[in-house]
C-alpha cells in the first residue's frame, strides 16, 4: 500500500524549469490501495482541513469581526457561533485594510469574551497592513504569493481579510484575473492549509465580482441584513452557507446572530433563522395583518408566510402570550 500522504513545507512557487512535465497516473486498483490521511475538521462542520471558504457580507455589517471570531476560536480550539474547533490550530490572519489601533481593540474584546483560554498565543498572528510600510501585499501578484508562503510553514489556516485590498490585479469581474489566484490557492490546499478569504457583497447581494471564484471552494458563507434590523442593533446579521460541500442536515440550516460588546467582552448569540421568521410572523399576525402584508413586511414568501402562520396556529401560538425565539450563547450559562 503506498505511503500516508502529509503535509509538506511551503518553499514559495516552484522556478519554470522545475515544473513537472509528468503526470503521476494510477488505475482504479492502485487508487484504491492508498491511504490519505483522514481529513479532520478545523472548525466543525463548515471548514474542514485543507478547506477553501469564503465569507461575504455588505459593507459594515461585520465581516471583520466575524473573521476574527472564528480565527480566534481555531486558534484556541474554542467555538464560534454554533461551531466547534476540534483542537487549536495555527491561524495566520493577513489583514489588508483595517487600522492596526481597531484591530488591536476587536482582538481584545473577543479575547475578553470567549469562553477558552487561548494557551499558546502564537497560534494566531496578525500581519496588519498598517505596520508593513511600503510593503505591498498582492495575492493576485507571484511575488505577493512568494511572500505570504514565506511565512505558511506550521499554518493550517491562512484568513485573508478582505480580498478588495489583497487582490489588486486585474478587473474584479473578470474570471481569468481570478485564474492565478485560484491556482495559488489550490496549491496550499495540496500542502494541508486552509484558506478563509473574505469579502464584500455586490449591488445585487451576491459575492462581488466573478462567480469564478466559487468554483473550488468548499463553503461559502453569506452574512445578510434582517428585513427588520436597525442601525443601532450594530452587528446583527443571518448566516447563510449557500456552499456547503460535504455538509447536510441541521448543519447547512441557516441562523440568526447577534454580537454584543458591553463591559469590554465580545459575545455572540444565535437563534434558529426558522424559529426568528415564525416569532415574527405570530407577532405581525396577532397585530391582525394578513398573510400578504406580513410576506410585504417580513420579505419571505407569501407561501412561506401561510405554511408558518397554519403551524403557528395548530400549535396555539396565536392564542398564547407573545413568544420569542430561543437564544444560545456562545459560552453555555452565560
Amino acid at each position: 500500500m503506498d505511503s500516508v500522504f502529509l503535509k509538506d513545507p511551503i518553499f514559495g512557487p516552484p522556478e519554470a524549469d522545475n515544473a513537472p512535465t509528468t503526470l503521476r497516473l494510477l488505475d482504479v486498483g492502485q487508487f484504491l490501495n492508498m491511504r490519505f490521511l483522514p481529513r479532520e475538521m478545523l472548525m466543525s462542520p463548515v471548514l474542514p482541513m485543507q478547506g477553501l471558504a469564503m465569507v461575504y457580507a455588505p459593507r459594515g455589517l461585520g465581516k471583520t469581526f466575524f473573521g476574527l471570531g472564528l480565527a480566534y476560536a481555531a486558534a484556541g480550539g474554542g467555538a464560534f457561533l454554533n461551531w466547534q474547533a476540534p483542537k487549536p490550530r495555527r491561524v495566520l490572519y493577513i489583514d489588508g485594510e483595517m487600522p492596526a489601533a481597531m484591530m488591536q481593540e476587536r482582538i481584545k474584546l473577543i479575547a475578553e469574551g470567549a469562553c477558552f483560554a487561548m494557551v499558546e498565543l502564537d497560534n494566531l498572528r496578525i500581519v496588519s497592513a498598517d505596520l508593513q510600510g511600503d510593503v505591498r501585499l498582492d495575492i493576485s501578484d507571484p511575488e505577493g504569493q512568494s511572500l505570504i508562503n514565506g511565512y505558511l510553514g506550521d499554518v493550517d489556516l491562512l484568513v485573508l481579510d478582505n480580498l478588495a485590498s489583497l487582490h489588486l490585479g486585474g478587473a474584479e469581474n473578470e474570471g481569468d484575473s481570478w485564474l492565478a489566484t485560484q491556482s495559488w490557492l489550490l496549491s496550499l490546499r495540496r500542502v494541508g492549509i486552509a484558506v478563509l478569504i473574505v469579502h464584500h457583497s455586490g449591488k445585487g447581494g451576491q459575492q462581488r465580482g466573478t462567480s469564478r471564484r466559487e468554483d473550488v471552494l468548499d463553503t461559502v458563507i453569506a452574512l445578510r441584513r434582517p428585513s427588520d434590523y436597525a442601525p443601532e442593533q450594530g452587528a446583527r446579521f443571518e448566516v447563510h452557507l449557500e456552499k456547503a460541500r460535504g455538509i447536510c442536515g441541521n448543519d447547512v440550516l441557516p441562523f440568526e446572530v447577534q454580537l454584543s460588546t458591553a463591559n469590554g467582552r465580545a459575545r455572540w448569540t444565535t437563534k434558529p433563522l426558522a424559529d426568528v421568521n415564525r416569532a415574527k410572523i405570530v407577532a405581525l399576525a396577532r397585530q391582525g395583518l394578513s398573510v400578504r402584508e406580513i410576506a410585504e413586511e417580513t420579505g419571505l414568501s407569501k407561501s412561506r408566510v401561510g405554511r408558518m402562520r397554519t403551524e403557528a396556529q395548530a400549535a396555539g401560538e396565536l392564542d398564547d402570550a407573545e413568544g420569542e425565539a430561543e437564544e444560545l450563547s456562545q459560552c453555555p450559562g452565560v
